[in-house]
This record gives C-alpha cells, sequence and structure tokens, in this order.
C-alpha cells in the first residue's frame, strides 16, 4: 500500500514537474514572440513614416499593404502574446487552445506578407518605368499630393523625370500650359530656384531619370518587409507545438481529478 502511495507522488511530481517546465518554456516563447511583435510593430511604423513618401506614385497598392499588415501583425502578436501568458499562468485550455489557433494565423498572414514583398520586389522595376512615367506627365501641377511627391522626389534622388529629363516635354503640365517657361519642374535644377529650369543644359538641371533609384529605393524597404516575414513566421510552429503539449498536460490533470 505503501509503495503504491509513493509511486503515485512519485508520478504526480514527475507530471507537475512536465507541467511547470512546459508553462516555463510557454512563457519564454511568449516573450520572445512579443518582442518580435513590438519589432514588426516599430520596423512597420518606420517604413511607414520614413518609406512611404512616394508609394503614390508606385501604381500598385502593393508596397502600402505588405507595410499595413506588418503593422498590423505586430499590433496582434502583442496582444496574443498577452493572452498567451495569462492562459499559461491560469491554466485555462481554452485561452491556449485560441492562443495556438491564434500563433498560426500569424504565421500564415506573415509568410504571405513576406511572399508578396518578394514578389513585387522581382517585378518593380519593370512596373515602375511602365506606370511612373505616366503618373508624373498626367497629373504633375494638377494634384497637389502627387506633385508634392514628385517635387521631393526628384530633390531627394537627383534625378529628373521617370527615365530622362526629355519626359518633362510630353508632359500634360507643359503642353497645356502657354505660360510655362520651364522645361522641367523646378525640382530638376542642381540649385533649386523659382523658374530655375527655364535652361535645359546639363550644368542647370539632373540628366538622369528618377525610375531606377526610385525602384531601388522601395526594394529595400520590400526586401526588409519580406525578410522580417519570412525569417520569423516559423518561430509560431514552435509556440503552436509548446501550447499543446501544455494543453494535453493541463487536459491529463483534468480528467485524472
Amino acid at each position: 500500500m505503501m509503495n503504491g502511495q509513493a509511486r503515485n507522488r512519485r508520478k504526480n511530481n514527475q507530471e507537475l514537474c512536465g507541467k511547470n517546465f512546459l508553462k516555463f518554456v510557454v512563457y519564454v516563447f511568449t516573450f520572445i514572440f512579443w518582442l518580435t511583435g513590438c519589432a514588426f510593430l516599430a520596423i512597420g511604423l518606420w517604413i511607414l513614416l520614413v518609406k512611404h513618401s512616394y508609394a503614390s506614385l508606385l501604381g500598385n497598392s502593393t508596397f502600402p499593404v505588405a507595410t499595413y499588415l506588418m503593422i498590423g501583425i505586430g499590433a496582434f502578436i502583442i496582444i496574443t502574446g498577452i493572452m498567451g501568458c495569462a492562459g499559461a499562468r491560469v491554466e485555462n485550455r481554452c485561452t491556449l487552445v485560441l492562443y495556438a489557433v491564434f500563433l498560426l494565423l500569424i504565421f500564415l498572414v506573415e509568410a504571405i506578407s513576406g511572399v508578396l514583398a518578394y514578389m513585387y520586389e522581382g517585378i518593380i522595376r519593370e512596373e515602375l518605368s511602365r506606370s511612373l512615367n505616366d503618373t508624373m506627365m498626367k497629373n504633375y501641377n494638377y494634384d497637389a499630393h502627387l506633385t508634392a511627391a514628385v517635387d521631393d522626389m526628384q530633390q531627394k534622388f537627383l534625378c529628373c523625370g521617370a527615365v530622362s529629363f526629355k519626359d518633362w516635354q510630353k508632359s500634360k503640365w507643359l503642353r497645356t500650359d502657354s505660360n510655362a517657361t520651364n522645361k522641367a519642374p523646378d525640382s530638376c535644377c542642381l540649385t533649386f530656384s523659382v523658374r530655375c529650369a527655364a535652361s535645359d543644359h546639363p550644368s542647370n538641371i539632373y540628366y538622369e531619370g528618377c525610375s531606377p533609384k526610385l525602384a531601388q529605393y522601395t526594394k529595400e524597404s520590400l526586401m526588409l518587409i519580406g525578410g522580417v516575414g519570412l525569417g520569423l513566421c516559423c518561430v509560431q510552429i514552435f509556440g503552436v507545438i509548446f501550447s499543446c503539449c501544455l494543453v494535453r498536460k493541463i487536459k491529463d490533470k483534468v480528467y485524472r481529478y
């Protein structure tokens, strides 16, 4: 009788140790997971605030969508991490199962975000050469937001037009404005001043187009989104495994009682 009680105590102690170990692993994983959420949120906000200046010129919503997905994932990870810690703390099976489901959902969204970013990164230069010139030539001086974005881009990248400065001769702005004396926007000038682009001499304005530079600028952001998304999405699989193991331990305990 005494030997049976001792065996039961040892078995209970081993199961308790196993459950406590799993709880500790879930805590550690959730803390790391929560940090990745903060990283997602911070990188997404940084791209949105710093790199989105020219998103309206891309002619495609893939870049903004990937960025907003990254921000949404980061916020959701932070909330999910808090829920995972709470579920492990109170040993609530429903909360832990929901935590595991959310981890799978985050895994899928991160993977989609990463693949989306890498796919668009591969075609961005070709798309820009098609759409950037059309956007600039039709909307410059008629859309205040796009006009500001074009001027900022040309001054930042030291460029003029989509392919070259000659693009501006086909612009709606110069073809329809009979009072225009410029050969290009003033933002094309090496030294900016009002009506400085009246001359298109190489000593006065930039000759290189903006399309290659904008493509490279956007590629860097997309590679960052894709790398972070695909690099960290696999971490969630371990969280699902640990959470399910802990649910199993708690389930066994409930059935035993």
